[in-house]
């Protein structure tokens, strides 16, 4: 298994170690300390060596930030999180704010007064966030100073070693292009921005860009490394040589010099005066800048250059998506085929959990291909648990599927060629007829939200927070709303939430050919229920429209899995919205029937759920 339904999330000791943490803070003359959910990458996808927010309060999310006072300590959480923080934290060390209602920069300005100096990691906090807590410091006369070492690695003896998974040689045939071709591109832009080097802290960035894929993080096949690209010449790749074997080393260094990450920082120290190095300030870590500016070298900040390529799949990577969905597809559709068989009561969230996973592995095989690893910890949440955004099961929180609830499960795959992210809710046994009227009212409106993205055509320079309001029409009517996103990037066998591109109120980078983003709007009952639907869509032209004068844009729906009848009102849906859906079913029923290994319930099964709303 994949997943570990262990419960990891320990908030007994969050007083203690708190007390140790203000003890050193009182030493070293700091009133505060800022500790963000963060390692010196930035990313969401951090090694255990990294979860220092998890060790100190017990909460587990892939996002957030703590601050620690002498006489007062809090927890800023989005959305997402709110319930979980608050089940998972120990009110009594730290108080959860939901950071919607209060930044965790506004609440430390109005708690330091003047000349208080409060403590931060630099490897742990881009030069944006760190310019965000000093304005509103600046305000009451308080600062923030920069840490050379993390009070709390002092602290937290258990602390694991840092990651030294294996690397592996990403296959031309599945990326589409080589690495010499990358970087001769990544270096003619860099020429083009007047810089002469890059410096990049990106996981997912140093993976696409060096055709690399690693072990390191859980569910995503990142390697941990940091590199420093010249507009000319060889660039810099700075990694654990452990992870190194000698066929990867050697490849990577006809391409590549290769260096200890220790060296980065030297590296960059020792540039020649006044050399333009590009930085992303709201990406890579504060320290990586001053390195820089030690050196006397020139910070140019702007976006990771690696960005926008790496979300813009070439005809290799897409072909391999579309090749991963359907065989995700067909894993999914015999789990829901078992599921339906399965009496209320007898099926727990982690026993539906694991089910799927090993269906995955077996259809993947079945293929001749692999399951590499699950992409996430699967949301198997049933009852008052799906109404939690991100909920992890556990053998503590696992419920029973029992009648008349609500089953939602969000799960995806990692597959050598492709990366799957896909959401469907159940309705268990049967609901009476008073609950099934507001589930399948709240059901149909997610729907309808699906709907409307999966059909949007959109002007070229669209961004996603210009289509997120479309998602979200039919639950607004109904004085409703959810509290995310309504779709993430997507990488090629790599992260399962990948930017720039997203479809949210934040999403302001313009769609692009080739982008895959989730679609998954949602509507989640506090203590009750929850239901969200997703699935991934890639942009594409879009056909021209007769007296059109603009270029167009769509989407191309590639996940393939039926979704919930009993749960749909077709009063509720448009003819047009019915038709899609038909269309949708039909094809789905098209792509998956080819499959040799099915039994006769998983077949009927298929036919069934993919036939005819109406009639």
């Amino acid at each position: 298994m994949f997943q570990d339904f262990s419960e990891k999330s320990d908030a007994s000791r969050s007083g203690e170690r708190l007390a140790a943490l203000r003890a050193r803070l009182a030493e070293a003359g700091l009133a505060g300390f800022i500790v963000p959910r963060a390692d010196e990458h930035q990313s969401e996808y951090v090694p255990a060596s990294a979860e220092r927010l998890a060790w100190l309060t017990g909460f587990t999310g892939s996002a957030g930030t703590a601050i620690a006072l002498l006489d007062e300590a809090a927890l800023f959480v989005d959305g997402r999180y709110t319930v979980q923080a608050a089940s998972q934290v120990d009110e009594a060390a730290f108080t959860p704010v939901a950071i919607h209602d209060t930044l965790p920069s506004d609440w430390l300005a109005e708690r330091a007064g003047e000349g208080a100096r409060i403590g931060y990691d630099p490897w742990l906090m881009t030069r944006g966030q760190r310019r965000s807590f000093e304005k509103k410091l600046a305000r009451t006369g308080a600062e923030l100073v920069e840490l050379k070492e993390n009070p709390l690695d002092a602290l937290w003896r258990e602390r694991p070693k840092p990651p030294t998974g294996a690397v592996s040689l990403y296959p031309e045939a599945l990326a589409g292009r080589s690495a010499e071709e990358k970087i001769a591109e990544l270096q003619a832009g860099l020429k083009e921005k007047g810089v002469e080097a890059a410096v990049i802290a990106d996981p997912a960035s140093i993976s696409w860009l060096f055709n690399i894929r690693g072990k390191d993080v859980p569910h995503a096949p990142l390697v941990l490394a940091f590199a420093l690209a010249p507009a000319e010449g060889k660039p810099q790749l700075f990694i654990d040589g452990r992870k190194l074997s000698n066929e990867v080393r050697s490849a990577l260094a006809e391409i590549a010099e290769i260096g200890e990450p220790g060296a980065l920082a030297p590296a960059l120290s020792s540039l020649p005066m006044g050399t333009k190095v590009l930085y992303d300030p709201q990406g890579a870590a504060e320290a990586l800048a001053l390195a820089i500016e030690a050196g006397g070298g020139e910070v140019v900040e702007g976006a990771d250059p690696v960005l926008l390529p790496k979300a813009r799949k070439n005809k290799a990577e897409i072909a391999g998506a579309r090749a991963a969905q359907q065989r995700d597809g067909v894993a999914v559709l015999r789990f829901l085929s078992w599921l339906g068989g399965q009496a209320p009561g007898s099926v727990t969230e982690i026993d539906a959990a694991r089910r799927l996973e090993k269906l995955r592995a077996q259809t993947a095989k079945a293929h001749g291909s692999e399951l590499v690893d699950i992409a996430f910890d699967s949301i198997s949440s049933t009852g008052p648990n799906g109404a939690i955004n991100h909920y992890r099961v556990t053998q503590g929180s696992n419920r029973r599927l029992e009648e008349g609830e609500l089953y939602l499960i969000d799960s995806g795959g990692q597959y050598l060629d492709g990366t799957t992210d896909i959401t469907r809710t159940l309705l268990v046994g049967e609901a009476p007829a008073e609950r099934l009227t507001l589930f399948r009212d709240r059901y149909t409106r997610v729907l309808k939200g699906h709907i409307a993205i999966a059909t949007a055509r959109f002007p070229k320079g669209t961004s996603g927070a210009q289509l997120d309001a479309l998602a979200r029409a039919a639950l607004w009517a109904a004085g409703l709303d959810f509290d995310h996103g309504t779709g993430h990037g997507v990488g090629a066998f790599l992260s399962v939430h990948e930017g720039p591109q997203r479809i949210a109120k934040t999403g302001h980078t313009p769609l692009e050919p080739g982008m895959i983003v989730s679609n998954e709007p949602g509507y989640y009952r506090p203590g009750d229920f929850g239901i969200r639907l997703e699935n991934l869509v890639i942009v594409r032209e879009a056909a021209e429209v007769p007296g059109g004068d603009r270029p167009m844009l769509s989407f191309e729906t590639v996940t393939l899995a039926p979704f919930e009848r009993r749960l749909i009102d077709p009063l509720l849906l448009t003819p047009t919205e019915i038709a899609w859906l038909d269309c949708y079913h039909t094809r789905v029923r098209a792509s998956l029937s080819y499959y040799p290994g099915y039994s006769d319930e998983e077949r009927a099964f298929l036919e069934d759920a993919c036939r005819p709303l109406v009639g």
